[in-house]
């Protein structure tokens, strides 16, 4: 057997891999931390296995594609074609005082040896082309900003008529910015009046106008002229051929330019009736359950919409006619038609607690006894008090001078406005000169007058038991009156002079002297931490937010809706009669053929009120202060308003944990802020403009003798309805210090008496060099107080504390109306009058 197993055939070692087995001693310290942790590698998932794509696996994905863009291309321009298509609006825009509108579009009728319609009205000009198989509805606007912005909103092209003789104006350039602002559809500058420049310098002029208007329309590449008939047939071939632009925030709603409005009173009210809209129904369907917003005058409700066919072109001609039997689309039903109900009523009484519970029954002998106890060892000076007698007054006598002379009007029950108002005389007077200053403080510490410190025996309590711990505090209540006015004097004046220099902390407030700090800011609170510290949005909510509504999920809620008013009766494209319900005779007779009117849809939900925020930044061109809750009207999409803003800080990196958000006093230049107003709920971004207010006796006129502008403050965009969004206003109280030793020093004019000091003790402080400590002590009677910071801080340094406050919007929103101001006012959104020049005779 021994030798059998000798001659046994096997391979070598050296032929078998052997892998080296893994030994643990040499593993780095982070796996075997991580190990020791219980963290495991990340397995790799095993998908599915990726089928290599053809040749002919791309080619088909390009052709799916090819054909949704078809699909989609063919679904935006199928309004526009076949018999019964929908005209392209094309509205005609003077931005010089001598633009002809009525030429331009003559020049184009002629063009395809079509009539100018002299007797149409100017909104409803149209231009059937058969050449192009489409029909083109030109609104000729006059030199009103509201008309032009209202027409803009629903023009699918607009027609820039510039002068080659005289310069846009202002309102020119008021005009432009306004369309930039709010979304403009294709844009094609036409100039008049070039036949009358030389030759040589036409060039020269074309480019200098295309330069001029590129800066606000960046895609007007060319600048085209109707003098010549190929001229005005390359704009129409343009006009036809192109896809209107899509403006996202007007495609998802209904809107409508009425053609004729005939109003029906009612019997019972004259002055409310039924009013009938015919036009071409454009942007998304409409549904008779909605509501339908008129500019000016506010939201109704439908009572029918009708079909109203329109555009049969006969064999010959381009005649149009017009059925007289429309036929009814659809009526609203009673149950899911949107009411007019825009704000819910709150009931006070709701989380009002009229009757103890047993807990506050509960021992209410005991806490009765103890208080009255407290009071009697007041009284009797238990706790020592600083009295302020005249000069010459015993310490007995100042032992039976009441409370209540000192404590006479200090209460902490103050009002929302009163607080807003002293805390803006606290802004102002950070601008105030230091004579006033030093009144003050001279005020206070009065020649005739002295402060004693009486105890429980009656004798004065002296500075070492007021809390002196040789580290100054002793020191500092020697001072005399004089010296401590005359020091606070030169520090305010020193403090104030550094501000204006340097912006850096521009929340800063004086704290009140003659009042306690703990009263004048009792609606205020310390933060740990700005972006991460708990605050609870429901806290101390006024009464306006028991009127408003709030979405569970606002993006879902938005969704569902725009689904809905897909499955609409009413289709974009079809040419309606819509007859509302409820409106005043004075809408109907703001109807004019010369102006545009038009009408948008709403979605559910949309007329409820809300707390609406949106993002502005303001004008370079407007140069003075725009203070929160100062009265503006605001632009928002459609609709127009007489609001007073809040404003706010601006987050670009999204909300904070706790969604705090800095409260801003002022609007400030070359920084976007955010808005906050109660306003009807509006789905989707839209533009927002605002504009100053201007009474009747400031809308005189200007130099020129031409009517004074609406001022632009600010634009922006709407950003979202969140009624828990918080606005934090901060206050800073600053100190200086007075000494120091290694890390604790003395700060003294934070406070001025020792129960402010441990009324703030909990709120941490920090330097403007970023030293951050807290209050150890109070020191005196003056408000001198012992803390204690991280580090040594600087003779130099100042020390703050940050106090916070919830602030809320106004519930003064309205609607904004033409016809609620006065002669002058309206003048401000009219320009010069055209003037017709001898070039645009010839």
């Amino acid at each position: 057997m021994v030798k059998e197993q000798q001659t046994t055939f096997h391979h070598r070692s050296s032929l078998t891999q052997k892998n080296k087995p893994f030994k643990s001693r040499y593993a780095t310290k982070n796996s075997l931390r991580d190990k020791s942790k219980g963290r495991t590698q990340r397995v790799k998932v095993k998908g599915k296995v990726k089928r290599k794509h053809t040749r002919a696996d791309r080619l088909n994905a390009l052709r799916i594609e090819q054909r949704k863009k078809r699909e989609q291309i063919v679904q935006s321009t199928r309004i526009f074609s076949g018999r019964y298509r929908t005209p392209k609006i094309v509205a005609v825009v003077p931005l010089c005082s001598d633009t002809d509108t009525s030429r331009i579009v003559r020049d184009l009728c002629q063009c395809v040896d079509e009539p100018y319609p002299e007797a149409a009205s100017k909104t409803a000009r149209t231009l059937n082309i058969t050449r192009f198989k489409q029909t083109i509805q030109f609104v000729e606007l006059g030199r009103n900003l509201l008309d032009i912005l209202d027409a803009a909103k629903v023009a699918d092209y607009i027609i820039m008529g510039i002068s080659a003789e005289v310069e846009v104006d202002a309102f020119g350039e008021h005009c432009l910015s306004a369309i930039q602002n709010q979304g403009h559809p294709g844009v094609f500058p036409i100039v008049q009046g070039l036949g009358a420049t030389p030759t040589k310098g036409r060039n020269d002029l074309k480019k200098s106008l295309q330069s001029f208007l590129t800066h606000f329309f960046p895609e007007a590449d060319r600048v085209y002229t109707t003098d010549s008939e190929p001229e005005s047939l390359t704009i129409l071939r343009m006009l036809t051929s192109q896809v209107p632009k899509a403006i996202k925030w007007r495609e998802s709603r209904p809107y409508l330019l009425a053609e004729s409005a005939v109003f029906s009173p009612s019997a019972e009210d004259p002055q409310l009736g039924q009013l009938a809209l015919t036009g071409y129904l454009r942007g998304a369907n409409l549904s008779a359950n909605r509501l339908v917003h008129i500019p000016n005058f506010g939201d109704f409700q439908i009572e029918r919409i009708y079909s109203v066919p329109v555009a049969m072109e006969r064999t010959h001609g381009n005649a149009i006619e017009e059925d007289d039997d429309p036929a009814l689309l659809e009526e609203p039903v009673p149950e899911q038609q949107d009411s007019l109900v825009e704000a819910n009523e709150p009931n006070v009484l709701n989380n009002e607690q009229t009757w103890p519970e047993d807990e506050e029954m509960a021992g209410w002998k005991e806490q009765m006894q103890k208080m009255e106890e407290e009071e009697a060892e007041h009284a009797s000076g238990g706790d020592g008090r600083v009295l302020r007698v005249p000069k010459g007054t015993s310490t007995y006598q100042a032992a039976w001078i009441a409370d209540g002379e000192d404590d006479e009007g200090s209460g902490s029950d103050m009002s929302e406005d009163d607080d807003d108002m002293m805390d803006a005389s606290d802004d102002e007077g950070a601008d105030s000169d230091d004579d006033s200053m030093a009144a003050a403080a001279g005020e206070q510490d009065d020649e005739e007058y002295e402060d004693i410190r009486v105890g429980k025996d009656g004798n004065p309590v002296e500075d070492s038991e007021a809390g002196g711990d040789g580290d100054g505090g002793s020191d500092a209540d020697m001072l005399s009156p004089e010296e401590e006015a005359a020091q606070l004097k030169a520090y305010l004046k020193e403090r104030h002079r550094l501000d204006d220099d340097d912006r850096q902390f521009p929340d800063e407030v004086d704290t009140p002297i003659n009042m306690p700090a703990r009263e004048r800011f009792a609606r205020f609170r310390g933060l740990q931490s700005f972006r991460t510290s708990p605050w609870d949005p429901y806290e101390n909510l006024p009464l306006d937010y028991a009127r408003i509504f709030q979405f569970e999920n606002l993006k879902r809620t938005q969704q569902r809706v725009l689904r809905a008013t897909a499955g609409a009766p009413t289709k974009a494209g079809m040419h309606v009669r819509i007859v509302l319900r409820a409106v005043p005779a004075q809408a109907a007779a703001s109807f004019s053929p010369d102006r545009p009117f038009v009408v948008f849809g709403l979605h559910q939900y949309e007329h409820q009120m809300s707390v609406i925020h949106f993002t502005v930044m303001r004008t370079a061109e407007y140069t003075e202060p725009v203070r929160s809750k100062d009265p503006l009207v605001i632009h928002v999409g459609f609709r127009r308003y007489n609001a007073c803003p809040v404003f706010s800080q601006h987050l670009h990196g999204g909300a904070t944990t706790n969604n705090v958000h800095k409260f801003e006093r002022f609007l400030q230049h070359g920084v976007v802020s955010v808005g906050t107003i109660f306003a009807p709920i509006q789905f989707g971004r839209a533009p927002v403009s605002l504009y100053l207010p201007t009474p009747a006796e400031a809308s005189g006129m200007d130099d020129g003798g031409a009517p004074g502008l609406p001022t632009l403050v600010g634009m922006g965009t709407s950003l979202d309805v969140n009624p828990t969004r918080i606005l934090a206003k901060r206050i800073v109280l600053t100190g200086a210090p007075y000494k120091i030793h290694k890390r604790s020093a003395v700060i003294r004019y934070m406070f001025f008496n020792p129960e402010d000091v441990n009324w703030f003790k909990p709120v941490q402080l920090y330097t403007k060099n970023r030293r951050v400590g807290h209050i150890t002590e109070s020191l005196g009677t003056h408000g001198y107080m012992k803390c204690s910071f991280d580090g040594s801080i600087k003779q130099m340094d100042t020390v703050c504390l940050n106090l916070y406050k919830r602030v809320f919007p106004k519930w003064n929103t309205s609607l904004w109306s033409e016809h609620t101001q006065t002669d002058e006012q309206k003048r401000q959104w009219v320009g010069p009058a055209a003037e017709r020049s001898e070039a645009m005779e010839l």
